[in-house]
Protein backbone atom coordinates (compact mmCIF):
# COMPACT_ATOMS: atom_id res chain seq x y z
CA UNK A 1 0.00 0.00 0.00
CA UNK A 2 0.99 3.54 -0.93
CA UNK A 3 1.91 6.15 1.83
CA UNK A 4 2.75 9.82 0.34
CA UNK A 5 3.41 13.25 1.83
CA UNK A 6 2.94 16.54 0.28
CA UNK A 7 3.64 20.18 1.06
CA UNK A 8 0.80 22.21 -1.29
CA UNK A 9 1.34 25.63 1.16
CA UNK A 10 1.42 27.45 3.93
CA UNK A 11 -1.20 26.63 5.81
CA UNK A 12 -4.68 25.19 5.83
CA UNK A 13 -8.05 26.62 7.11
CA UNK A 14 -7.92 23.33 9.45
CA UNK A 15 -11.07 24.14 11.23
CA UNK A 16 -12.93 24.26 7.57
CA UNK A 17 -11.20 20.85 6.67
CA UNK A 18 -12.48 19.26 9.79
CA UNK A 19 -16.00 20.59 9.66
CA UNK A 20 -15.92 19.46 6.04
CA UNK A 21 -15.16 16.17 6.15
CA UNK A 22 -16.33 14.87 9.96
CA UNK A 23 -19.29 14.02 8.26
CA UNK A 24 -18.02 12.33 5.56
CA UNK A 25 -15.37 10.71 7.47
CA UNK A 26 -15.96 6.80 9.40
CA UNK A 27 -13.06 8.14 11.78
CA UNK A 28 -12.23 12.12 12.17
CA UNK A 29 -10.23 13.71 15.25
CA UNK A 30 -9.12 17.22 15.32
CA UNK A 31 -5.45 17.19 16.92
CA UNK A 32 -4.60 21.08 17.42
CA UNK A 33 -2.61 21.58 14.79
CA UNK A 34 -3.69 17.97 12.69
CA UNK A 35 -7.36 16.51 11.54
CA UNK A 36 -7.13 12.91 11.37
CA UNK A 37 -9.60 11.24 8.85
CA UNK A 38 -9.92 7.77 8.50
CA UNK A 39 -12.57 7.62 5.22
CA UNK A 40 -12.72 3.84 5.82
CA UNK A 41 -10.81 0.18 4.81
CA UNK A 42 -6.79 1.77 4.79
CA UNK A 43 -7.84 5.13 3.84
CA UNK A 44 -6.18 7.86 5.70
CA UNK A 45 -5.54 11.11 5.23
CA UNK A 46 -3.57 13.29 7.97
CA UNK A 47 -3.79 17.38 7.01
CA UNK A 48 -1.86 19.47 8.79
CA UNK A 49 -1.96 23.13 9.59
CA UNK A 50 1.07 24.14 8.77
CA UNK A 51 -0.21 23.17 4.72
CA UNK A 52 1.17 19.49 4.34
CA UNK A 53 -1.00 16.35 4.41
CA UNK A 54 -0.43 12.34 4.49
CA UNK A 55 -2.18 9.62 2.27
CA UNK A 56 -2.06 6.56 3.85
CA UNK A 57 -3.33 3.49 1.33
CA UNK A 58 -4.84 6.45 -1.62
CA UNK A 59 -3.83 5.91 -4.88
CA UNK A 60 -2.60 9.06 -6.84
CA UNK A 61 -5.40 9.76 -8.71
CA UNK A 62 -7.08 9.60 -5.15
CA UNK A 63 -4.54 11.65 -4.02
CA UNK A 64 -5.15 14.48 -6.80
CA UNK A 65 -8.33 14.82 -6.13
CA UNK A 66 -8.60 14.97 -2.28
CA UNK A 67 -5.68 17.44 -3.09
CA UNK A 68 -8.27 19.27 -5.54
CA UNK A 69 -10.74 19.52 -2.60
CA UNK A 70 -8.16 20.78 -0.08
CA UNK A 71 -6.76 23.27 -1.77
CA UNK A 72 -10.57 25.07 -1.17
CA UNK A 73 -9.00 25.57 2.64
CA UNK A 74 -5.64 26.46 1.37
CA UNK A 75 -4.21 29.58 2.38
CA UNK A 76 -1.81 31.54 -0.85
CA UNK A 77 -1.42 28.13 -2.51
CA UNK A 78 1.89 27.02 -4.11
CA UNK A 79 3.60 24.35 -6.70
CA UNK A 80 2.67 21.50 -5.57
CA UNK A 81 6.22 19.70 -3.45
CA UNK A 82 5.78 16.21 -3.14
CA UNK A 83 8.21 14.49 -0.66
CA UNK A 84 8.72 10.55 -0.30
CA UNK A 85 6.33 8.34 -1.49
CA UNK A 86 6.61 4.65 0.60
CA UNK A 87 4.87 1.69 0.57
CA UNK A 88 3.67 0.01 3.92
CA UNK A 89 2.25 -3.01 4.78
CA UNK A 90 2.08 -5.00 8.51
CA UNK A 91 4.86 -6.99 10.23
CA UNK A 92 5.96 -7.77 13.67
CA UNK A 93 7.29 -4.46 14.73
CA UNK A 94 7.38 -0.37 13.20
CA UNK A 95 10.58 -0.06 11.44
CA UNK A 96 11.36 1.59 8.22
CA UNK A 97 13.59 -0.18 5.87
CA UNK A 98 15.60 2.91 3.74
CA UNK A 99 17.07 0.80 0.83
CA UNK A 100 13.32 -0.26 -0.20
CA UNK A 101 11.16 2.87 1.01
CA UNK A 102 9.64 0.67 3.06
CA UNK A 103 7.30 1.00 6.26
CA UNK A 104 6.27 -1.62 8.48
CA UNK A 105 3.75 -1.05 11.05
CA UNK A 106 3.17 -3.38 13.80
CA UNK A 107 -0.56 -2.83 14.55
CA UNK A 108 -3.67 -1.18 12.86
CA UNK A 109 -3.58 2.00 15.63
CA UNK A 110 -4.46 4.83 13.79
CA UNK A 111 -2.55 7.05 16.01
CA UNK A 112 0.73 4.49 14.80
CA UNK A 113 -0.23 6.11 11.78
CA UNK A 114 -0.24 10.06 12.61
CA UNK A 115 2.78 9.83 14.98
CA UNK A 116 4.79 8.35 11.80
CA UNK A 117 2.31 11.09 9.98
CA UNK A 118 4.44 14.16 11.90
CA UNK A 119 7.59 13.13 10.95
CA UNK A 120 6.64 12.77 7.16
CA UNK A 121 4.75 16.23 7.34
CA UNK A 122 7.27 17.76 8.80
CA UNK A 123 9.59 16.45 5.91
CA UNK A 124 7.49 17.69 3.19
CA UNK A 125 7.70 21.27 4.78
CA UNK A 126 11.37 21.44 4.86
CA UNK A 127 11.25 20.50 1.19
CA UNK A 128 9.19 23.30 0.46
CA UNK A 129 11.51 25.89 3.12
CA UNK A 130 14.56 24.01 1.43
CA UNK A 131 13.19 24.76 -2.77
CA UNK A 132 12.58 28.72 -2.09
CA UNK A 133 15.82 29.10 -0.21
CA UNK A 134 17.64 27.37 -3.42
CA UNK A 135 15.69 29.32 -6.08
CA UNK A 136 16.46 32.89 -3.99
CA UNK A 137 20.16 31.95 -3.82
CA UNK A 138 20.24 30.51 -7.67
CA UNK A 139 18.81 33.83 -8.22
CA UNK A 140 20.78 36.24 -6.46
CA UNK A 141 23.98 34.33 -6.73
CA UNK A 142 25.68 36.64 -9.64
CA UNK A 143 25.23 39.40 -7.28
CA UNK A 144 28.60 38.78 -4.66
CA UNK A 145 30.93 38.06 -7.53
CA UNK A 146 29.61 41.36 -9.76
CA UNK A 147 29.80 43.47 -6.14
CA UNK A 148 33.83 41.85 -6.27
CA UNK A 149 34.50 42.44 -10.20
CA UNK A 150 33.11 45.54 -10.80
CA UNK A 151 32.83 47.08 -6.58
CA UNK A 152 29.08 47.98 -7.50
CA UNK A 153 26.11 46.12 -8.31
CA UNK A 154 24.53 47.06 -11.89
CA UNK A 155 20.76 47.04 -10.39
CA UNK A 156 18.38 49.93 -10.11
CA UNK A 157 17.36 50.59 -6.73
CA UNK A 158 13.90 49.56 -7.11
CA UNK A 159 15.36 46.40 -8.24
CA UNK A 160 17.86 46.23 -5.09
CA UNK A 161 14.47 46.73 -2.77
CA UNK A 162 12.97 44.19 -4.72
CA UNK A 163 15.20 41.63 -3.44
CA UNK A 164 15.86 43.21 0.27
CA UNK A 165 11.72 42.75 0.95
CA UNK A 166 11.97 39.15 -1.17
CA UNK A 167 14.88 37.57 0.94
CA UNK A 168 13.33 39.70 4.46
CA UNK A 169 10.08 37.90 3.85
CA UNK A 170 11.14 34.66 3.31
CA UNK A 171 13.27 34.72 6.02
CA UNK A 172 10.29 35.71 8.64
CA UNK A 173 7.96 33.30 7.05
CA UNK A 174 10.86 30.53 8.02
CA UNK A 175 11.31 32.15 11.64
CA UNK A 176 7.44 32.27 12.02
CA UNK A 177 6.79 28.95 10.92
CA UNK A 178 9.58 27.07 12.84
CA UNK A 179 7.42 25.53 14.74
CA UNK A 180 6.15 23.08 12.02
CA UNK A 181 9.68 21.18 12.35
CA UNK A 182 9.54 21.37 16.43
CA UNK A 183 8.10 18.03 18.36
CA UNK A 184 4.85 18.56 18.39
CA UNK A 185 2.77 18.79 21.20
CA UNK A 186 0.56 15.97 20.34
CA UNK A 187 3.25 13.52 22.54
CA UNK A 188 3.42 15.82 25.15
CA UNK A 189 -0.05 13.68 26.43
CA UNK A 190 1.21 10.62 24.54
CA UNK A 191 4.75 10.19 25.39
CA UNK A 192 4.26 6.04 23.87
CA UNK A 193 3.66 7.34 20.59
CA UNK A 194 6.70 9.45 20.52
CA UNK A 195 9.61 6.74 19.67
CA UNK A 196 7.44 6.08 15.87
CA UNK A 197 7.80 9.97 15.56
CA UNK A 198 11.85 10.31 16.24
CA UNK A 199 11.72 6.75 13.91
CA UNK A 200 10.82 9.00 10.69
CA UNK A 201 12.46 12.10 11.77
CA UNK A 202 16.04 10.07 12.00
CA UNK A 203 14.96 8.41 9.30
CA UNK A 204 14.18 11.49 7.13
CA UNK A 205 17.35 13.33 8.20
CA UNK A 206 14.90 16.65 9.13
CA UNK A 207 17.85 17.78 11.83
CA UNK A 208 20.93 17.43 9.73
CA UNK A 209 18.66 18.99 6.79
CA UNK A 210 17.60 22.12 9.04
CA UNK A 211 21.26 22.27 9.78
CA UNK A 212 21.90 22.88 6.24
CA UNK A 213 19.14 24.84 6.05
CA UNK A 214 20.25 27.31 8.49
CA UNK A 215 23.72 27.25 6.79
CA UNK A 216 21.48 28.60 3.41
CA UNK A 217 19.60 30.92 5.48
CA UNK A 218 23.29 32.58 6.82
CA UNK A 219 24.60 32.83 2.94
CA UNK A 220 20.86 34.57 2.44
CA UNK A 221 21.35 36.52 5.46
CA UNK A 222 24.67 37.88 4.24
CA UNK A 223 23.63 38.41 0.85
CA UNK A 224 20.72 40.73 2.30
CA UNK A 225 23.73 43.01 4.16
CA UNK A 226 25.81 43.18 1.29
CA UNK A 227 22.06 44.49 -0.76
CA UNK A 228 21.18 46.34 1.80
CA UNK A 229 24.85 48.29 2.12
CA UNK A 230 24.79 48.57 -1.42
CA UNK A 231 21.57 50.26 -1.11
CA UNK A 232 22.56 52.51 1.70
CA UNK A 233 26.14 53.66 -0.73
CA UNK A 234 24.02 54.42 -3.60
CA UNK A 235 21.30 57.07 -1.85
CA UNK A 236 24.35 58.47 -0.10
CA UNK A 237 25.85 59.02 -3.66
CA UNK A 238 22.34 60.21 -4.60
CA UNK A 239 22.43 62.79 -1.68
CA UNK A 240 25.84 63.75 -2.61
CA UNK A 241 25.02 64.69 -5.88
CA UNK A 242 21.86 66.65 -5.21
CA UNK A 243 23.93 68.65 -2.54
CA UNK A 244 27.11 69.16 -5.10
CA UNK A 245 24.44 70.32 -7.90
CA UNK A 246 22.66 72.09 -5.28
CA UNK A 247 25.87 73.94 -4.71
CA UNK A 248 26.80 74.43 -8.62
CA UNK A 249 23.57 76.17 -8.97
CA UNK A 250 24.11 77.95 -6.27
CA UNK A 251 27.44 79.26 -7.79
CA UNK A 252 25.89 79.75 -10.69
CA UNK A 253 23.37 82.29 -9.66
CA UNK A 254 25.53 84.07 -7.81
CA UNK A 255 28.00 84.43 -10.46
CA UNK A 256 25.16 85.45 -12.62
CA UNK A 257 23.92 87.88 -10.48
CA UNK A 258 27.39 89.69 -9.84
CA UNK A 259 27.27 89.73 -14.11
CA UNK A 260 24.57 91.53 -14.15
CA UNK A 261 25.08 94.11 -11.74
CA UNK A 262 28.46 95.38 -13.61
CA UNK A 263 26.24 95.40 -16.89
Amino acid sequence: MRCTSYCTGPAYDIEGVFQAYKSKAATAHFYDEVVFLSMGSEHTMCVFAYGAVVFWGYTSIEERDALTTLGLFLRSPQTQIQEDTFVYEYGIETIIEEEEDRIILQSEDPLLKLSLSYGLSQSAKLSAFEHEVDKTIQQTRHLPAELAEKGKISLSRKKISQYIGKLFSQKNLINLESFALDTPEFFWKRPRYEPFYQLSVEFLDIQVRLNILNSKLNVVHELYEILSNELKHAHSSFLEWVIIILIMVEVLISILKDFLQWI
